[in-house]
């Protein structure tokens, strides 16, 4: 099924070749930064999310399974809900304080509380 996967190939040109194989380019996975060297800041939005506010932790760089990894680490200590996606944690309810020293507590130095 991923041999004929044409959505990954829209805007290619129809080749007559019949040896020609479709290549698509993978983007490498940024490596994950270890905990000391990663500039986390935690805010609060309330932004486009129907009065409620959550927190956002932001600036994590690194590999999509080590963001998740972090994001359910802190959702089971709070005990609270939330998600990662596109480099950022959101956490359920106002928790900069809380997130901060759990952040610290980690090994993430550089943490500071943004708004």
């Amino acid at each position: 099924m991923a041999e004929n996967d044409w959505k990954s190939r829209l805007g290619v040109v129809y080749s007559t070749n019949p040896d020609f194989e479709y290549q698509s380019e993978a983007a490498p996975e940024e490596e994950t930064l270890p905990p000391g060297k990663q500039r986390l800041r935690v805010g609060i939005d309330r932004r486009n999310r129907g009065g409620k506010q959550v927190t956002l932790v932001s600036g994590f760089v690194g590999g999509a399974d080590d963001l998740k990894a972090l994001a359910k680490a802190l959702k089971t200590r709070l005990g609270v809900g939330g998600g990662a996606k596109d480099g950022e944690i959101t956490i359920q309810g106002d928790f900069r304080d809380k997130l901060v020293g759990l952040l610290q507590d980690m090994g993430y130095t550089n943490t500071k509380r943004a708004n």
